[in-house]
């Protein structure tokens, strides 16, 4: 896929675009291979590569734990906090990982987990969910689940608060933020206070005009995105059914009783009609919502904020959001 000098975005955007699509495309992630050296990569938290991803705060430890999923999986999980907060109880936001449910990792997050936890003073729990083809659908959102249950429980530690968690993440993982916290109003196990949805996938039909319109977007293609589905979903008949809740949160019968949740979109993202209609489905329910639709950037550019011109302003609201609704969540208040 080529980056079309069309797109109507900044120059370094566009560059870092065209570069990013040279070395993935749909068509090389059809082997275990392939993906396990995809997933692999990650960009090194060190100069010129943070000029694009952002420095990882040098006043935030870095560490890790796990915990038993349901099935007697260990599942790992990144940690981040802020440096200076040993013996301080903090509350916890869980981050899932973008990479369509099938690339991806925790250390590749790095920039912007640690961002959060130094900017909104938060510890900041990143999991490192089963991915596909390995395990199909739904065991990403299974593992989601468990890990917000275990960030509720005594087991994750006597150093974060156990109620008013948070629910992050961006594309896949923004699905995955958004099954959670409907399993889990509907099925308890953890006191979720807020959501943060970063260009969600939320509708696994593809049927939203924008999936059409940037069908050969930079970053993310409808090819991609038909890659990802069909390691997902898998085929047969235990495959799920793309309007299924825990594939397409978007599809749930009841949206009501929801926390209140952010949704950033990108406007040169095929996800981004299905992010504001996620959005407005939610506001229609009662729900509290902030939505915003981030101008001339493609899908994934928090990712890569040195490289666009509202990556900054994107984080900070992200930021802001996370750490209002930590402290609300601690005095007991909503909104």
């Amino acid at each position: 896929m080529t980056v079309s000098d069309s797109w109507d975005m900044p120059l370094r955007t566009k560059l870092l675009a065209r570069a990013l699509s040279r070395s993935r495309s749909a068509d090389r992630m059809q082997t275990v291979d392939e993906i396990a050296r995809s997933r692999a990569w990650f960009a090194p938290a060190r100069v010129p590569f943070t000029w694009v991803t952002g420095p990882v705060p040098r006043g935030v430890d870095i560490g890790a734990t796990s915990f038993r999923a349901r099935d007697g999986h260990e599942v790992a999980v990144r940690t981040y906090r802020p440096r200076g907060s040993r013996g301080e109880v903090l509350p916890a936001v869980l981050w899932f990982h973008g990479g369509g449910w099938v690339l991806g990792n925790t250390r590749g997050y790095d920039p912007i987990c640690a961002w959060i936890a130094h900017k909104a003073r938060v510890a900041v729990l990143n999991v490192d969910y089963r991915l596909a083809p390995e395990h199909r659908a739904p065991q990403a959102a299974h593992d989601c689940v468990d890990a917000a249950r275990w960030a509720a429980s005594e087991g994750a530690g006597a150093d974060i608060r156990h109620t008013g968690l948070g629910l992050a993440g961006d594309s896949a993982g923004g699905n995955l933020a958004a099954v959670a916290a409907q399993v889990l109003r509907t099925e308890g196990g953890a006191e979720v206070a807020y959501e943060a949805l970063v260009y969600p996938a939320v509708d696994a039909t593809m049927s939203s005009p924008s999936v059409a319109q940037h069908a050969q977007a930079p970053i993310l293609t409808r090819g991609d995105m038909d890659m990802f589905l069909a390691h997902y979903l898998g085929d047969g008949d235990d495959a799920l059914d793309p309007v299924h809740p825990l594939v397409s949160p978007l599809h749930a019968p009841e949206l009501d009783g929801l926390p209140p949740t952010l949704v950033q979109t990108a406007d040169l993202d095929p996800l981004r009609d299905e992010g504001a209609a996620y959005a407005e489905a939610l506001r229609a329910a009662g729900v509290v919502v902030q939505h915003t639709n981030y101008p001339r950037v493609p899908h994934g550019f928090m990712s890569f904020p040195g490289a666009t011109r509202v990556g900054g302003a994107a984080r900070a609201e992200l930021v802001d959001w996370v750490a209002r609704h930590a402290r609300q969540a601690r005095h007991g208040t909503v909104g």
